[in-house]
């Protein structure tokens, strides 16, 4: 299972298998967003076949908490912090978050989406270019990112996403940024949508979409039957059955389009619908925390300053901002 850039770097390598026929057999140009299709190919000819899409800008609320505490589900970064103060005053821990590295990436970029929009996101967090970097709009991702975390409790550091998530669950904490992993652990607590907790675009970015692709590349071979077994893997990972069962397990959505969603959850009618909306919109991207948008050791050294800024008070976002453009840099 190799994704996002990785691919590139492995074909490069001149490792992997061409897959070409079974994409113009199967014809996964019609099926796939341009974006998701360009991801999975190296030179033009495919080298992977894509399983699922993640969504990674959710914002997860528990409905009960907010209501208790007067609050309203945020649609923009000023709106989060106003229903982080109401919570945080009902005695709620308004934000779960677990302090890993990762995670602190993760809510770093959905701020980012958020108040800077999809082109700032693409500009500086896939393009990496050097001056949206230090604009003054990065700025206010990084003072907001920063703020965020005047609303996670004591106990955040080194925490597990899923204890994170257990504890919007319990009505402990109110609301938590993450991808739609976190819905798997509300369904097997035996939550219902949009009735028991609440998945909602991260604030502001309902028109917009960072996505974390998972695939599997196969590795050239010389002996036909294998061949032609990895070939029949390939359009069977592509196929409308094992998109429907694997996605509906996994809490991710079918990479495929226009595929029939009766048997999903709200949650991932809403996730499709976004997914298709935004392939067309050009706000559909790909999620620099999530191995999808940049080469790894330039992701990594972003990952580490980011998580370094969120860890260090007296680091200001002037700081962060030179660190994150010199970490850019690493290719």
């Amino acid at each position: 299972q190799i994704k996002g850039p990785s691919l590139q770097e492995w074909a490069h390598e001149g490792v992997l298998a061409n897959m070409d026929d079974v994409a113009k057999a199967e014809h996964w140009d019609e099926l796939l967003p341009k974006v998701v299709s360009d991801i999975m190919k190296y030179q033009g000819h495919y080298i992977a076949a894509p399983v699922n899409v993640h969504r990674v800008n959710w914002l997860w609320a528990n409905p009960e908490v907010f209501q208790k505490a007067g609050a309203k589900l945020p649609t923009n970064w000023d709106e989060f912090f106003v229903a982080a103060e109401a919570l945080k005053k009902a005695g709620v821990i308004p934000v779960a978050h677990g302090g890993q590295n990762w995670q602190d990436f993760t809510t770093f970029e959905s701020v980012a989406l958020g108040v800077g929009g999809p082109d700032f996101y693409k500009k500086a967090l896939v393009q990496l270019d050097p001056a949206t970097l230090k604009s003054a709009t990065m700025e206010k991702v990084l003072t907001t990112f920063k703020k965020v975390k005047d609303y996670t409790d004591k106990n955040a550091p080194g925490r597990d996403w899923n204890l994170a998530t257990a504890m919007v669950i319990n009505g402990q904490a109110g609301m938590q940024l993450m991808g739609d992993w976190a819905k798997g652990e509300f369904l097997a607590a035996g939550k219902v949508p949009g009735k028991d907790f609440v998945c909602v675009a991260a604030p502001g970015t309902a028109k917009a979409y960072t996505f974390n692709v998972d695939s599997f590349a196969m590795f050239k071979l010389k002996d036909g039957p294998n061949q032609q077994a990895q070939k029949d893997l390939a359009a069977a990972i592509m196929g409308p059955q094992f998109q429907e069962v694997f996605n509906l397990n996994k809490g991710s959505i079918p990479v495929r389009l226009n595929m029939p969603m009766d048997k999903f959850d709200d949650c991932a009618k809403t996730s499709t619908k976004d997914f298709v909306d935004t392939s067309k919109s050009g706000a559909l991207l790909p999620s620099i925390a999530h191995g999808m948008a940049v080469p790894s050791a330039a992701e990594g050294a972003i990952k580490d300053a980011v998580s370094q800024f969120w860890n260090t008070d007296k680091m200001t976002a002037k700081d962060a901002m030179d660190k994150i453009a010199a970490a850019a840099k690493m290719h």
